[in-house]
């Protein structure tokens, strides 16, 4: 049988979609959750990951972290762009909690992280040392210029930003990678298309519909929704992940 991957896009705050995927495929994906030989993501996509690889018990601290995240940049004018809120920081500390003590032993070899090098290339991370080791390639996975701080995150000894800038939504070269996006598009896993037209963006290795939805969705990645409708986009993703489980009759 041809190996299965699972990979998550690069979502910023709608992350909060890929949990809802993710909690959809805990609870009626056994069928599928037992053939996946590996997970990958940028940025949000890689913290999901992460979470499915090493914590899946963790998905509802997972969502509360997101929501708290997304309540102090949203009573922030200018969003997380502002002196005195470390993004990165809480991120951090956030993971230092969720993640359990041996992740990195889980992760390695199953969890490919997108990061960027300073010169524009992309980079997938697959071996990690150490719990430490781990969280620093997702914060570089996740770190967004001048949005998350003036300095790069640093990993092994060279800096790095975001994945999603190079290859927001790795595809893996041995077998059929499953694709989860909060962008209406030809993912896997993603909202139905509902706008007139039917052109398509490629936007850093992934293709999404041209539509006002999306380019709403654009914006809310670094800009959060309300409350309310963060909550309608984690039911969005549980719900059009088991539409997908019922589609490749994986559905349990």
């Amino acid at each position: 049988m041809t190996a299965l991957n699972l990979s998550f896009c690069a979502a910023g705050f709608l992350g909060i979609y890929h949990l809802g995927a993710a909690n959809a495929f805990l609870r009626h994906g056994d069928k599928l959750l037992g053939l996946l030989k590996a997970y990958a993501g940028a940025s949000a996509g890689a913290l999901i990951a992460s979470l499915m690889v090493t914590a899946p018990d963790k998905l509802e601290e997972a969502k509360e972290l997101i929501e708290r995240l997304a309540e102090n940049v949203r009573k922030r004018q200018f969003g997380a762009v502002v002196p005195g809120y470390n993004l990165m920081l809480a991120l951090q500390q956030g993971m230092d909690t969720v993640l359990p003590s041996d992740a990195h032993l889980l992760a390695s070899d199953r969890l490919h992280v997108s990061i960027t090098d300073l010169s524009g290339r992309n980079h997938l991370v697959s071996q990690f040392s150490s719990k430490d080791d781990l969280i620093a390639a997702l914060l570089a996975s996740s770190y967004l210029p001048f949005y998350a701080g003036l300095n790069p995150v640093e990993f092994r000894g060279q800096k790095w930003i975001d994945g999603g800038f190079t290859d927001s939504l790795p595809i893996l070269p041995v077998g059929r990678t499953i694709t989860v996006s909060p962008f209406a598009g030809l993912q896997d896993v993603c909202p139905v298309h509902r706008g007139r037209f039917t052109t398509q963006l490629r936007l850093a290795n992934m293709n999404i519909m041209f539509s006002m939805e999306n380019l709403k969705r654009l914006n809310q990645c670094l800009l959060p929704p309300t409350h309310g409708r963060m909550q309608s986009l984690y039911k969005g993703g549980f719900e059009d992940a088991v539409r997908f489980l019922r589609r490749e009759a994986w559905m349990s």
